[in-house]
């Protein structure tokens, strides 16, 4: 009676553990998955999204191949995204809040609709850089006076931004709005050109993400961090709440997402693909190395942030941006 027993609680585990694995496994990609990065190599998307794919496809089972499709502020790479085949066989990143100001501003033909949302990758906190050895800035205040003093004038604040009302300009305007100072914009087509304009002294600050500058650190004097308390990482860098000024979080996420038309089992199988990834000890250590904040959010909770995203950017659109 007893083997009996043993024998019918081993066949129910095991029709417990098919059945589970049925929600996702009518689907497993057949070739090589391209992953659509709309920025260029070497941009801090890009060096995120290699980690990822990097340690993910032992869970995907096949190639994920990162094609860079840069331009436009990402337009063009999430217009090809929205366009692609909705197979399983293509799947991307996109920027928040960088993609939903590229819907405010019309900049392509897709909406939030045009995605299925897989997960969310990591969330990075914005940051105010100015060139390391530039010593007419030692600290966010000195910044802030520059630009009062010289508003208007041949050496007026410059910044360079990632693109027009992207993720790092709309982090310069929070910034300047705050502080009642005026810059001049010198917009980039992403981030990596916009820190090569810093370095190049064609701009004077830039806001970027901590990750951008990974690896660049000695390049850079970070002033302050928009978020609410002082990151762990970075104790003795003030907020910029601390000196008055803009007191909340400020930054972007990165969200996989597949071209809408796909299919439940497409999305579940990459979200515990991408989940499995996230949670593998090498991957975890590769993106400690890296300074990358991962942040694993399910495909539910991604398509909530991309909303409230969209939000943020529809209310940006009335008085917060100054004619330069």
């Amino acid at each position: 009676m007893k083997k009996i027993l043993a024998l019918t609680l081993a066949l129910c585990m095991i029709f417990a553990l098919c059945t589970a694995g049925c929600a996702f496994a009518d689907f497993k990609p057949d070739g090589p998955v391209s992953v659509i990065v709309a920025y260029k190599a070497g941009s801090g998307t890009d060096n995120t999204a290699r980690i990822l794919a990097k340690y993910a496809e032992k869970y995907v089972g096949q190639t994920l191949v990162i094609e860079n499709v840069e331009g436009g502020s990402g337009s063009i790479g999430w217009s090809q995204l929205a366009d692609a085949d909705p197979d399983g066989l293509t799947i991307g990143f996109i920027n928040l809040p960088n993609f939903n100001s590229s819907i405010v501003n019309e900049m392509g033909t897709y909406t939030v609709a045009s995605f299925a949302p897989i997960c969310n990758h990591v969330t990075e906190t914005s940051i105010v850089i100015v060139r390391a050895g530039d010593d007419r800035f030692p600290d966010l205040q000195a910044l802030v006076e520059y630009g009062k003093a010289n508003e208007g004038g041949k050496d007026e604040l410059k910044a360079s931004t990632n693109g027009p009302q992207a993720s790092n300009h709309i982090g310069a305007q929070a910034f300047a709005n705050s502080a009642g100072f005026m810059y001049i914009d010198i917009p980039q087509g992403g981030t990596a050109d916009q820190l090569l304009s810093l370095r190049g002294a064609e701009a004077d600050f830039a806001v970027v993400k901590l990750a951008d500058i990974a690896g660049q650190e000695a390049e850079y004097r970070i002033l302050g961090v928009f978020n609410p308390e002082r990151l762990p990482e970075l104790p003795d860098v003030p907020t910029l709440g601390e000196l008055g000024f803009y007191p909340d979080w400020l930054g972007s996420s990165r969200c996989v997402v597949a071209p809408a038309g796909v299919s439940e089992d497409v999305v579940k199988f990459y979200e515990e693909a991408f989940k499995a990834a996230m949670e593998d000890p090498d991957y975890i250590a590769a993106a400690e190395q890296a300074g990358m904040a991962t942040d694993f959010k399910d495909a539910a909770a991604t398509g909530a942030l991309i909303e409230q995203q969209q939000t943020f950017a529809e209310g940006l659109a009335e008085g917060f941006w100054y004619d330069f």
